[in-house]
C-alpha cells in the first residue's frame, strides 16, 4: 500500500491528524473500525521514511571512506624514506 504524496503525514502526526487527511470514502471505512489498516500505514511509512534515513547514512559513510582511504593512499606514497647520512667520524 502506499500513499499519496500529499498525505503522507510527518514525523509526528497522530492518528486523528492522518484521519484526516485521508479522503471522505477512507474515513468513512475508518469509521467502521478499519484501524489495522491505518496503522499498517502509519508503520509502512515510518518504516520507509527509517529507510531514507540509513541510506543517506550509509552513502555519507561511504563518502567518508572514500575519503578516508584516498587520504590513507597519498600518505603512504608520498612519504619519503629517511635518507642515509653519512658517518662523520673517519678512523
Amino acid at each position: 500500500m502506499s500513499t499519496s504524496p500529499s498525505a503522507e503525514p510527518s514525523s509526528s502526526i497522530s492518528k486523528s491528524e492522518y484521519y484526516s487527511s485521508l479522503p471522505w470514502f477512507r474515513r468513512w471505512l475508518a469509521m467502521l473500525n478499519w484501524r489495522p489498516v491505518v496503522d499498517y500505514e502509519l508503520r509502512e511509512i515510518e518504516f520507509e521514511k527509517r529507510r531514507i534515513a540509513y541510506e543517506q547514512r550509509m552513502r555519507q559513510l561511504d563518502e567518508l571512506d572514500s575519503k578516508l582511504d584516498a587520504l590513507l593512499c597519498n600518505s603512504s606514497t608520498s612519504s619519503t624514506p629517511p635518507q642515509n647520512t653519512p658517518d662523520n667520524s673517519e678512523d
